[in-house]
């Protein structure tokens, strides 16, 4: 046989042989899914499946301070106290502690003073914390311990790690039982200054002998990590002590009603030395085997797997003491179904695993198709996700719809607020005139609108800056800023722009001009601007100005110089944000706080704005328990901050997130973290829906292969 016949024949062979591997192809998968990216095994397990974009910077509880690091933390570690996930206003319930202490008050001799006491004859507070019993430490190297009682890896040399890459190597764990000493321990880290504990100003003003020991502890700041932990252990903390291994009692100076709310925060949850001891070992850093990579805690879940260029994983604590799920919600709780597992051992699922996705319309697909189990709303998904129904308000698309996509949304217990220099002689202080002109731009300057064009709709116009959720809010008619608002057809509507107008003349700028030079009144705007969406927005704000014939003159800069600008008090109008560290009326009004203000006392109120009666009034308000007298009060702050209009309230940011039918109990909480362990997931479900929304086109192949056997 010649070449030619032979490569006639080989050709032939190569044909039969697609042929033939086409067909085992196709026969082998045609109804499985080709993409999921998890394991077939996986399929009716009981498995969050989520995602992340950025590695968590520290694990660390002393020094972790940021949501994403929080999304792990807060189902690793267990403060104290916890938020009850169902409750509104929000609420303190028991975690690894028994109960919710109450603070017993000391007069200045050591005399217990009864709980009505006024602040100013407080010189101590005592939280006893009772911990509850026989709860134990998630499995770990840094517990286990040998035949007579010594840790087995407390004392590594070079040549034990070898072979040694993550925490799972080592092939011994232990537990033992969580006391009042753990508490302690971390309490003091928080004032290590090694630590870098982002919280230690604000405990050194209440923990008594923080700062003391914090000094003391900078002599221990030069030597090594071991020698370190070492003279923590021994030092001592005036204002914490430990009264047995259940209990230990927190000291503070005066009277801070708000430091329970801090015991509900990962900064105070416990930490045990042994763990602190195994890490600090010479050759663990260079492996990434550190508190910062692998959390030690008493959570419902442990940190299995921490690769952060691939995934995370979250898998169940065996040795969880329990929880159940809450009996008790809000009206309308039950009938939606989300008390169905009241009662229920927690947690209900028995892992997370969330993937790195650094990309949203990737992180978008993969929810579309399943294999995510909930999914935030980018702006580029908007438009498909979500739509605005005839009264305003956000609304599924019909193809979420028909997917069984369920919307949540919550509003974040935060504020965005333009803000009035007070110390500027034009726009601020207390005479009548700039008090008329504030309140004709707070009119002018539409936040509904703001909020449709550059949140999407995301967003609650603000009457006061308490939100929704933390006590003293108002709803409804009562609610209402009557300076800007009214309230028709059972709604507030704006105040029109005419009466704004008239405002402005009683203010001497008709038409936005100054009666008394005749030149149009110029304003400057202090503006953080890095791309085009700064642009438009900024644009937008020019044109709100404008409608009462206010020149609006931007100065961008970058945020550096922003802050300067603020605390320097050299601008004049401002937006600016806060974020709520705590659930309560204080942590928004003392942003109105005349002691607070940023260019005297370097404090958080960037308007600087001060009136005597507001600041007595908070002075009251801040020491007192919720209830009717603590309402009346507030009612009255937030009357004198409408009246002097220091702000332009702006807008409460809302959530949005999207939830898979087989996802239950997803309930939004926006200040409780720890909410995977009420999580519940219907395997089966899932592994249908995805079968069928993921079928694989096989036709075009089919084509193929029959085209190749009629060559």
């Amino acid at each position: 046989m010649n070449g030619t016949g032979l490569t006639k024949k080989r050709w032939r062979n190569s044909r039969l042989m697609t042929v033939l591997s086409l067909l085992v192809l196709l026969s082998g998968c045609g109804d499985s899914s080709w993409n999921n990216p998890y394991p077939a095994t996986d399929d009716d397990s009981r498995t969050v499946y989520s995602s992340f974009d950025e590695r968590p910077k520290h694990l660390d509880p002393a020094r972790s301070y940021s949501a994403n690091e929080y999304a792990f933390l807060a189902q690793i570690y267990e403060p104290p106290l916890q938020y009850h996930f169902l409750l509104r206003p929000y609420r303190l319930t028991p975690l690894a502690a028994s109960e919710v202490p109450e603070p017993s008050s000391f007069d200045a001799a050591g005399n217990p003073l009864p709980a009505d006491a006024p602040a100013s004859e407080i010189a101590r507070s005592d939280y006893l914390i009772r911990l509850q019993p026989g709860i134990r430490f998630q499995p770990h190297p840094a517990f286990a311990v040998d035949a007579e009682g010594r840790h087995r890896y407390h004392a590594l040399r070079p040549a034990d790690l070898t072979g040694i890459n993550r925490l799972a190597d080592f092939p011994e764990t232990g537990t033992r039982e969580l006391t009042a000493e753990d508490f302690v321990y971390q309490i003091k880290r928080l004032a290590a200054p090694w630590t870098h504990s982002p919280i230690a100003g604000v405990m050194q003003q209440h923990i008594r002998g923080f700062q003391a020991l914090a000094e003391q502890l900078t002599t221990a700041a030069g030597q090594g990590a071991l020698e370190q932990i070492a003279t923590l252990r021994k030092s001592s903390l005036e204002g914490v002590e430990v009264i047995d291994r259940h209990s230990f009692r927190i000291s503070l100076t005066g009277k801070y009603p708000q430091f329970a709310y801090w015991l509900a925060m990962p900064f105070f949850a416990p930490m045990p030395w042994e763990a602190e001891v195994f890490y600090a070992q010479p050759g663990m850093a260079e492996r990434n085997i550190t508190l910062d990579w692998y959390p030690v805690g008493t959570g419902p879940f442990m940190l299995s797997e921490n690769n952060p260029n691939l995934r995370m994983v979250l898998t169940r604590n065996p040795h969880f003491h329990g929880e159940t799920y809450p009996t008790e919600g809000m009206p309308g709780d039950r009938e939606a179904g989300i008390l169905d597992d009241a009662g229920q051992p927690l947690p209900l699922v028995d892992r997370a695993i969330y993937s790195l996705e650094k990309e949203d319309i990737p992180r978008w697909n993969k929810f579309l198709q399943g294999y995510y189990d909930s999914s935030g709303i980018s702006s580029d998904a908007f438009d498909q996700a979500i739509q605005i129904d005839s009264q305003g308000e956000p609304i599924l698309t019909d193809a979420m719809r028909e997917q069984g996509i369920s919307l949540l949304t919550s509003v974040e217990p935060s504020i965005f607020y333009i803000g009035f220099n007070m110390l500027d002689p034009v726009i601020g202080g207390d005479s009548l005139r700039a008090r008329l002109l504030r309140r004709a731009i707070s009119i002018a300057v539409d936040f509904e609108e703001f909020i449709s064009i550059f949140a999407n709709g995301r967003g609650l116009v603000a009457q006061s800056p308490i939100p929704p959720g933390i006590f003293g809010h108002r709803e409804g008619e009562s609610g209402i800023n009557p300076f800007v608002y009214e309230w028709r057809h059972g709604r507030a509507v704006r105040r029109s722009l005419d009466e704004a107008r008239i405002l402005m003349e009683q203010a001497g700028y008709p038409g936005g001009v100054d009666r008394e030079s005749g030149r149009t009144l110029t304003i400057h705007y202090e503006a953080v601007a890095t791309g085009p969406d700064d642009r438009a927005r900024l644009n937008w704000m020019r044109k709100q100005f404008a409608k009462l014939g206010i020149e609006l003159v931007i100065r961008s800069t970058d945020y550096n110089r922003f802050q300067d600008k603020l605390r320097n008090g050299t601008g004049q109008v401002f937006m600016f944000g806060w974020n709520a560290d705590y659930p309560d009326p204080e942590n928004f009004l003392f942003l109105l706080y005349g002691p607070h203000g940023k260019v005297r006392h370097q404090g958080e109120n960037a308007a600087n704005y001060a009136n005597p009666e507001f600041d007595r009034l908070f002075d009251e308000m801040k020491f007192m328990a919720d209830g009717p007298e603590r309402q009346a009060i507030l009612d009255r702050l937030v009357e004198i901050a409408r009246t002097d209009a220091p702000w332009i309230w702006g807008f409460h940011p809302k959530a949005f997130s999207l939830h898979h039918q087989w996802m239950r109990n997803a309930h939004p909480n926006q200040m409780a973290n720890n909410t995977l362990k009420y999580r519940r997931i219907d395997p089966l479900l899932r592994e249908q829906l995805r079968h069928d929304w993921t079928r694989p086109v096989l036709w075009p192949l089919w084509v193929g292969a029959a085209l190749l056997v009629l060559l």
